[in-house]
Protein backbone atom coordinates (compact mmCIF):
# COMPACT_ATOMS: atom_id res chain seq x y z
CA UNK A 1 0.00 0.00 0.00
CA UNK A 2 1.70 3.24 -0.86
CA UNK A 3 2.19 5.47 2.20
CA UNK A 4 1.71 9.06 0.20
CA UNK A 5 -1.25 8.37 -1.73
CA UNK A 6 -4.99 8.62 -0.19
CA UNK A 7 -8.50 8.49 -2.01
CA UNK A 8 -10.41 10.89 -0.18
CA UNK A 9 -14.77 9.90 -0.96
CA UNK A 10 -16.19 13.25 -0.25
CA UNK A 11 -16.45 16.82 -0.99
CA UNK A 12 -18.21 17.79 2.45
CA UNK A 13 -16.54 19.32 5.20
CA UNK A 14 -14.44 16.42 6.41
CA UNK A 15 -13.85 15.62 3.01
CA UNK A 16 -12.21 18.72 2.52
CA UNK A 17 -10.48 18.56 5.90
CA UNK A 18 -9.01 15.61 5.54
CA UNK A 19 -7.62 16.77 1.88
CA UNK A 20 -6.34 19.19 2.93
CA UNK A 21 -4.50 18.42 5.65
CA UNK A 22 -3.28 15.19 4.04
CA UNK A 23 -2.19 17.64 1.59
CA UNK A 24 -0.28 19.65 3.60
CA UNK A 25 1.65 16.65 5.04
CA UNK A 26 2.46 15.97 1.76
CA UNK A 27 0.31 13.15 0.68
CA UNK A 28 -0.98 12.84 -2.98
CA UNK A 29 -4.54 13.43 -2.68
CA UNK A 30 -7.29 12.35 -4.82
CA UNK A 31 -11.00 13.70 -4.51
CA UNK A 32 -13.91 11.61 -5.56
CA UNK A 33 -17.18 13.37 -5.40
CA UNK A 34 -20.60 14.69 -7.31
CA UNK A 35 -20.63 18.27 -6.52
CA UNK A 36 -19.71 20.17 -9.04
CA UNK A 37 -18.89 23.33 -7.55
CA UNK A 38 -16.48 21.63 -5.28
CA UNK A 39 -15.16 19.78 -7.65
CA UNK A 40 -13.92 22.72 -10.14
CA UNK A 41 -13.00 24.71 -6.63
CA UNK A 42 -10.76 21.90 -5.63
CA UNK A 43 -9.27 21.57 -9.12
CA UNK A 44 -8.81 25.39 -9.27
CA UNK A 45 -7.95 26.59 -5.92
CA UNK A 46 -6.97 23.16 -3.78
CA UNK A 47 -8.55 22.33 -0.59
CA UNK A 48 -7.93 24.76 2.69
CA UNK A 49 -8.79 24.98 5.87
CA UNK A 50 -9.49 28.51 6.98
CA UNK A 51 -6.51 30.22 8.02
CA UNK A 52 -4.16 27.98 6.30
CA UNK A 53 -2.78 28.02 2.61
CA UNK A 54 -4.93 25.88 -0.10
CA UNK A 55 -3.39 22.85 -0.66
CA UNK A 56 -3.66 21.40 -4.29
CA UNK A 57 -5.72 17.70 -4.87
CA UNK A 58 -7.03 16.70 -7.91
CA UNK A 59 -10.75 15.98 -7.71
CA UNK A 60 -13.11 14.18 -10.09
CA UNK A 61 -16.48 12.28 -10.51
CA UNK A 62 -14.58 9.98 -12.64
CA UNK A 63 -14.05 6.61 -10.63
CA UNK A 64 -11.73 5.01 -13.17
CA UNK A 65 -9.75 8.71 -13.10
CA UNK A 66 -9.17 7.28 -9.50
CA UNK A 67 -7.92 3.39 -10.13
CA UNK A 68 -6.19 1.61 -8.42
CA UNK A 69 -6.67 3.15 -5.47
CA UNK A 70 -4.52 1.46 -2.47
CA UNK A 71 -6.73 3.36 0.13
CA UNK A 72 -9.44 4.91 0.39
CA UNK A 73 -11.36 7.42 3.30
CA UNK A 74 -15.06 6.98 3.05
CA UNK A 75 -16.36 10.56 4.06
CA UNK A 76 -19.83 10.85 2.29
CA UNK A 77 -23.25 11.24 4.34
CA UNK A 78 -24.47 8.06 5.63
CA UNK A 79 -27.16 8.10 2.77
CA UNK A 80 -24.67 8.24 -0.06
CA UNK A 81 -22.80 5.03 1.05
CA UNK A 82 -24.46 2.82 -1.34
CA UNK A 83 -23.59 5.10 -4.12
CA UNK A 84 -19.85 5.54 -2.67
CA UNK A 85 -19.47 1.71 -2.70
CA UNK A 86 -20.57 1.17 -6.23
CA UNK A 87 -17.75 4.07 -7.01
CA UNK A 88 -15.07 2.45 -5.25
CA UNK A 89 -16.27 -0.59 -7.09
CA UNK A 90 -14.73 0.76 -9.81
CA UNK A 91 -11.42 2.00 -8.51
CA UNK A 92 -10.10 0.49 -5.35
CA UNK A 93 -7.49 -1.93 -5.81
CA UNK A 94 -7.79 -5.65 -5.57
CA UNK A 95 -5.93 -5.28 -1.80
CA UNK A 96 -6.91 -1.73 -1.30
CA UNK A 97 -9.09 -0.94 1.64
CA UNK A 98 -12.06 1.51 2.45
CA UNK A 99 -12.05 3.31 5.86
CA UNK A 100 -15.12 4.39 7.12
CA UNK A 101 -15.31 7.71 9.02
CA UNK A 102 -18.58 8.39 8.65
CA UNK A 103 -21.56 8.96 10.83
CA UNK A 104 -23.64 6.84 12.43
CA UNK A 105 -24.12 2.73 12.06
CA UNK A 106 -23.97 0.17 9.15
CA UNK A 107 -21.97 1.83 6.80
CA UNK A 108 -18.86 -0.16 6.99
CA UNK A 109 -21.30 -2.69 6.18
CA UNK A 110 -23.09 -1.57 3.48
CA UNK A 111 -19.04 -0.83 1.84
CA UNK A 112 -18.47 -4.39 2.53
CA UNK A 113 -21.75 -5.78 0.81
CA UNK A 114 -20.23 -4.70 -2.19
CA UNK A 115 -16.02 -4.36 -1.68
CA UNK A 116 -16.13 -7.76 0.61
CA UNK A 117 -14.98 -7.53 4.26
CA UNK A 118 -11.31 -8.11 3.63
CA UNK A 119 -11.36 -4.11 1.97
CA UNK A 120 -13.51 -2.57 4.29
CA UNK A 121 -12.29 -1.30 7.89
CA UNK A 122 -14.52 1.34 10.44
CA UNK A 123 -13.44 3.85 12.17
CA UNK A 124 -14.38 6.98 13.95
CA UNK A 125 -13.62 10.44 13.84
CA UNK A 126 -15.05 13.24 16.67
CA UNK A 127 -13.58 16.24 14.64
CA UNK A 128 -16.35 18.87 13.61
CA UNK A 129 -15.77 21.07 10.58
CA UNK A 130 -17.67 23.77 8.63
CA UNK A 131 -17.76 23.82 4.90
CA UNK A 132 -17.90 27.66 4.35
CA UNK A 133 -17.89 27.51 0.10
CA UNK A 134 -16.55 24.56 -2.01
CA UNK A 135 -13.40 23.59 -1.62
CA UNK A 136 -12.70 26.04 1.86
CA UNK A 137 -13.48 24.44 5.63
CA UNK A 138 -13.71 25.65 8.68
CA UNK A 139 -11.96 23.66 11.97
CA UNK A 140 -15.42 23.72 14.31
CA UNK A 141 -14.16 20.86 16.89
CA UNK A 142 -10.92 18.51 17.83
CA UNK A 143 -11.03 14.54 18.63
CA UNK A 144 -8.69 11.84 17.76
CA UNK A 145 -9.56 9.57 14.27
CA UNK A 146 -9.86 5.91 16.06
CA UNK A 147 -8.78 2.94 13.81
CA UNK A 148 -8.89 -0.50 13.85
CA UNK A 149 -5.66 -2.15 15.33
CA UNK A 150 -5.00 -4.01 12.06
CA UNK A 151 -1.55 -3.86 10.22
CA UNK A 152 -3.04 -2.72 7.13
CA UNK A 153 -3.83 0.49 8.71
CA UNK A 154 -0.13 1.29 10.14
CA UNK A 155 0.97 3.46 7.19
CA UNK A 156 -2.23 5.52 7.40
CA UNK A 157 -2.29 6.00 11.28
CA UNK A 158 1.00 7.58 9.98
CA UNK A 159 0.33 10.01 7.67
CA UNK A 160 -2.72 10.75 9.60
CA UNK A 161 -0.50 11.86 12.74
CA UNK A 162 2.35 13.81 10.67
CA UNK A 163 -1.04 15.38 8.88
CA UNK A 164 -2.10 16.95 12.90
CA UNK A 165 -4.56 14.41 13.08
CA UNK A 166 -4.69 12.46 17.05
CA UNK A 167 -4.74 8.67 16.41
CA UNK A 168 -6.18 5.99 18.06
CA UNK A 169 -5.98 2.60 17.64
CA UNK A 170 -8.96 -0.03 19.03
CA UNK A 171 -9.03 -3.59 18.90
CA UNK A 172 -12.81 -3.22 19.27
CA UNK A 173 -14.01 0.08 17.54
CA UNK A 174 -17.77 -0.40 17.90
CA UNK A 175 -17.31 1.08 21.97
CA UNK A 176 -16.06 3.99 20.15
CA UNK A 177 -19.03 3.55 17.50
CA UNK A 178 -21.49 3.62 19.70
CA UNK A 179 -19.91 6.44 22.05
CA UNK A 180 -20.35 9.06 19.09
CA UNK A 181 -23.68 7.78 17.89
CA UNK A 182 -25.28 8.25 21.56
CA UNK A 183 -23.82 11.54 21.81
CA UNK A 184 -25.20 12.26 17.94
CA UNK A 185 -28.27 10.62 18.65
CA UNK A 186 -28.73 13.36 21.58
CA UNK A 187 -27.97 16.24 20.25
CA UNK A 188 -28.67 16.40 16.51
CA UNK A 189 -32.07 15.74 15.95
CA UNK A 190 -32.92 17.89 19.11
CA UNK A 191 -31.45 20.78 17.49
CA UNK A 192 -33.02 20.50 13.59
CA UNK A 193 -36.21 20.05 14.98
CA UNK A 194 -36.10 23.03 17.49
CA UNK A 195 -33.82 25.04 14.89
CA UNK A 196 -30.96 25.70 17.79
CA UNK A 197 -27.39 25.51 18.25
CA UNK A 198 -25.76 22.78 20.21
CA UNK A 199 -25.54 25.30 23.33
CA UNK A 200 -29.64 26.26 22.56
CA UNK A 201 -30.15 22.82 24.23
CA UNK A 202 -28.46 23.25 27.66
CA UNK A 203 -30.03 26.23 28.46
CA UNK A 204 -33.73 25.36 27.28
CA UNK A 205 -35.47 23.58 30.53
CA UNK A 206 -37.64 21.83 28.20
CA UNK A 207 -34.66 20.51 25.63
CA UNK A 208 -32.61 19.35 28.08
CA UNK A 209 -34.41 16.69 29.24
CA UNK A 210 -34.70 15.53 26.12
CA UNK A 211 -31.22 15.41 25.28
CA UNK A 212 -30.65 13.24 28.47
CA UNK A 213 -33.32 10.89 27.34
CA UNK A 214 -32.33 10.30 23.74
CA UNK A 215 -28.46 9.80 25.10
CA UNK A 216 -30.18 7.52 27.77
CA UNK A 217 -32.04 5.34 25.40
CA UNK A 218 -29.39 5.00 23.33
CA UNK A 219 -26.59 4.35 25.72
CA UNK A 220 -29.37 1.40 27.06
CA UNK A 221 -29.06 -0.53 23.46
CA UNK A 222 -25.35 -0.56 23.22
CA UNK A 223 -25.91 -2.22 26.77
CA UNK A 224 -27.67 -4.76 25.97
CA UNK A 225 -25.81 -5.46 22.65
CA UNK A 226 -22.78 -5.47 25.43
CA UNK A 227 -21.03 -2.96 24.14
CA UNK A 228 -19.07 -0.58 26.40
CA UNK A 229 -19.50 2.81 26.32
CA UNK A 230 -15.85 5.07 26.64
CA UNK A 231 -18.01 6.95 29.29
CA UNK A 232 -19.81 6.29 32.47
CA UNK A 233 -22.89 8.89 32.32
CA UNK A 234 -24.53 9.21 28.97
CA UNK A 235 -26.21 11.94 29.99
CA UNK A 236 -24.12 13.96 31.09
CA UNK A 237 -21.52 12.93 27.99
CA UNK A 238 -24.32 14.48 25.34
CA UNK A 239 -24.31 17.71 27.65
CA UNK A 240 -20.67 17.82 28.03
CA UNK A 241 -20.14 17.85 23.99
CA UNK A 242 -23.19 20.00 24.18
CA UNK A 243 -21.32 22.78 26.09
CA UNK A 244 -17.66 22.21 24.32
CA UNK A 245 -19.64 23.29 20.95
CA UNK A 246 -22.28 25.17 22.21
CA UNK A 247 -22.24 27.74 19.21
CA UNK A 248 -22.22 24.84 16.64
CA UNK A 249 -24.57 23.67 14.16
CA UNK A 250 -24.91 20.27 14.02
CA UNK A 251 -24.32 18.71 10.53
CA UNK A 252 -28.75 17.57 10.65
CA UNK A 253 -29.71 20.60 11.10
CA UNK A 254 -27.59 22.22 8.44
CA UNK A 255 -28.81 19.32 6.13
CA UNK A 256 -32.28 20.71 7.55
CA UNK A 257 -31.50 24.52 6.57
CA UNK A 258 -30.53 23.48 3.18
CA UNK A 259 -33.14 21.24 2.39
CA UNK A 260 -31.01 18.62 2.12
CA UNK A 261 -31.18 14.37 3.11
CA UNK A 262 -30.56 14.19 6.52
CA UNK A 263 -28.67 11.07 8.39
CA UNK A 264 -31.28 10.41 10.87
CA UNK A 265 -32.11 7.38 9.85
CA UNK A 266 -28.15 6.23 10.40
CA UNK A 267 -28.04 7.75 13.47
CA UNK A 268 -31.93 7.40 15.55
CA UNK A 269 -32.95 5.19 12.95
CA UNK A 270 -30.18 2.50 14.08
CA UNK A 271 -31.10 3.17 17.46
CA UNK A 272 -34.73 2.04 16.63
CA UNK A 273 -33.94 -0.70 14.64
CA UNK A 274 -31.36 -2.00 17.13
CA UNK A 275 -33.88 -1.40 19.75
CA UNK A 276 -36.63 -3.15 18.02
CA UNK A 277 -34.24 -6.09 17.16
CA UNK A 278 -33.71 -6.63 21.19
CA UNK A 279 -37.47 -5.63 22.28
CA UNK A 280 -36.03 -2.64 23.88
CA UNK A 281 -38.37 0.21 24.04
CA UNK A 282 -36.66 3.62 22.56
CA UNK A 283 -39.79 5.79 22.28
CA UNK A 284 -37.68 9.18 21.99
CA UNK A 285 -35.28 8.10 19.33
CA UNK A 286 -38.71 7.01 17.35
CA UNK A 287 -40.46 10.10 18.09
CA UNK A 288 -37.67 12.41 16.86
CA UNK A 289 -36.90 10.38 14.08
CA UNK A 290 -40.69 10.97 12.33
CA UNK A 291 -40.05 14.59 13.39
CA UNK A 292 -36.61 14.49 11.32
CA UNK A 293 -38.12 12.95 8.87
CA UNK A 294 -41.25 15.23 8.52
CA UNK A 295 -38.72 17.71 8.57
CA UNK A 296 -40.90 19.53 11.35
CA UNK A 297 -40.10 22.74 13.05
CA UNK A 298 -41.24 22.72 16.73
CA UNK A 299 -40.77 25.04 20.04
CA UNK A 300 -39.47 23.46 22.59
CA UNK A 301 -43.29 23.63 24.68
CA UNK A 302 -44.57 22.00 20.99
CA UNK A 303 -42.34 18.97 21.58
CA UNK A 304 -42.73 18.60 24.75
CA UNK A 305 -46.10 18.69 24.50
CA UNK A 306 -45.61 15.56 21.80
CA UNK A 307 -43.35 14.12 24.27
CA UNK A 308 -46.82 11.46 25.77
CA UNK A 309 -45.36 8.54 25.22
CA UNK A 310 -47.15 5.01 25.81
CA UNK A 311 -45.67 1.36 26.46
CA UNK A 312 -44.90 -0.52 23.18
CA UNK A 313 -47.49 -3.06 22.13
CA UNK A 314 -46.01 -6.46 21.17
CA UNK A 315 -42.61 -5.14 20.63
CA UNK A 316 -43.42 -1.81 18.08
CA UNK A 317 -42.81 1.54 19.76
CA UNK A 318 -45.64 3.53 20.00
CA UNK A 319 -46.66 7.39 20.58
CA UNK A 320 -49.53 8.87 21.66
CA UNK A 321 -51.59 11.20 19.06
CA UNK A 322 -51.61 14.84 20.10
Amino acid sequence: MAANKVLVVGTGALGTLFAARLAAAGAQVTVLGTWPEALEALNKAGAQVEGKPPRPVFATNNPAACAPADLALVLVKSWQTERAARQLTDCLAPDGLAVSLQNGLGNDTLLSGTLGLRRVSAGVTTLGATLTAPGVVRLAGTGPVWLEERPRLDALASLLAEAGFPVERAADIRPRQWGKLVINAAINPLTAILRLPNGGLLTDPLARPLLGGLAREAASVAEALGVALPFAGPERAAEEVAGRTAANHSSMLRDILRGAPTEVEAINGAVVREGQALGLPVPLNWLVRGLVLSRRHLSPDELADMVRLKQPVSGGIGCEEV
